[in-house]
């Protein structure tokens, strides 16, 4: 079978896109991933120019910027990858938009602080008529893909219930201190994304949270659980912990991230390798449907990190071709932006919450 694990590339691929930004997600995934690509990055800017350089002279980028302004006023830039901090993004958007020169952005997840800069930041290119698209690359993780390639194709059956489960101690970034939340908006919302990937909206959902021992700064979000409920009748269950047991203080440690989707014909099971040594390790899948004798073990040797950056790139130069909607388009991610903050409220109300709940205010947009 199958499984259609790659994304769809351009027919264009010499695209002339500028990189806002030179962190580790910048250096070790998105350039290494278009690189392999064929795509074309051309110019960069980091808020120090010592770091854009040390990228550039890594990927072989012909111009460095001295600052993000620079970069924007470049008027041979076609797309922006946009690669910052959460709470310095929406500004940068927003003087591209007002700017005009790029048909589309590539922003990172989350889109914004929350649900309603989110909104802003969609408004914001479509007012300026910028595609926009968002960076929610576990979308491309070649077993997630596969996982949603079952579901089209029937193999497991209408789907009954379904968990993503991680166990594993993510390296927090200095700005999450001065946010003062960690897991639901940087880890989470990869899962809750992949649950809408594969089963679009669900009706409401209930979120339980409790601070990581590990983790020292002011937090509530570190170690997260969740319920998605489906009006179908489908339950989606998420476990984001950050501590998995004492691990990191000498502890052994049993370290995954696993996703299990039940369906009435069949079962998938994915073990996602972003969380082994080495990080580059590529994701597995095994499934069965009813008859078989045994599992089906697919295997690739691309992986979540750095292979799958490709994608979401890709699905924005592909839809500037075909001028259509991106498959991860900023009007689609409001819905992922409003579960999480659907989460939030879940917690400080000890109750499950209804997407529409934060939608409804917001009806232009949704």
């Amino acid at each position: 079978m199958d499984l259609r694990i790659e994304p769809q590339l351009p027919a264009r691929r010499d695209v002339r896109i500028g990189i806002l930004g030179s962190g580790f997600i910048v250096n070790d995934c998105h350039l290494v991933a278009y690189r392999n690509a064929g795509f074309n990055p051309v110019a960069i800017a980091s808020r120090t120019r010592v770091n854009a350089e040390h990228a550039a002279r890594r990927h072989r980028i012909p111009t460095v910027h001295d600052s993000y302004e620079a970069l924007l006023n470049d008027p041979s830039i076609e797309v922006l990858d946009i690669a910052v901090p959460p709470h310095a993004q929406l500004d940068l958007i927003e003087a591209a938009c007002e700017r005009g020169s790029v048909k589309g952005i590539l922003a990172q997840k989350p889109l914004g602080m929350d649900y309603s800069q989110a909104r802003t930041a969609v408004q914001a290119c479509e007012r300026a008529g910028i595609t926009l698209a968002v960076n929610q690359n576990m979308r491309y993780d070649q077993s997630v893909r596969a996982g949603k390639t079952l579901l089209e194709n029937g193999v497991i059956g209408d789907p009954v219930f379904a968990t993503i489960d991680m166990r594993g101690i993510p390296h927090w970034m200095p700005w999450q201190q001065e946010l003062g939340w960690v897991t639901l908006r940087i880890m989470s919302i990869h899962h809750i994304d992949c649950f809408r990937y594969w089963f679009g909206d669900p009706e409401r959902i209930f979120c339980s949270v409790r601070p990581d021992p590990r983790t020292t700064f002011p937090h509530r979000d570190g170690i997260c659980t969740y319920i998605l409920e489906y009006t179908n009748g489908l339950r989606c269950v998420g476990i984001d912990d950050t501590w998995t047991g004492p691990a990191a203080e000498g502890c052994p440690g049993d370290i995954f991230i696993r996703w299990r989707i039940e369906g009435l014909n069949g079962l998938a099971i994915g073990d996602i390798g972003w969380c082994q040594e080495p990080h580059t390790t590529p994701s597995k899948l095994r499934y069965a449907a009813k008859g078989d004798t045994g599992f089906h073990h697919p295997e690739w040797s691309s992986s979540w990190f750095p292979d799958a950056f490709a994608g979401p790139m890709a699905q924005l130069l592909v839809a500037l071709e075909s001028g259509k909607e991106p498959l991860i388009s900023g009007r689609d991610n409001l819905h992922t932006m409003a579960l999480v903050d659907a989460a939030y409220l879940s917690t400080q109300e000890n109750r499950s919450v209804a997407l529409n709940e934060i939608l409804k205010p917001s009806t232009p947009c949704s």
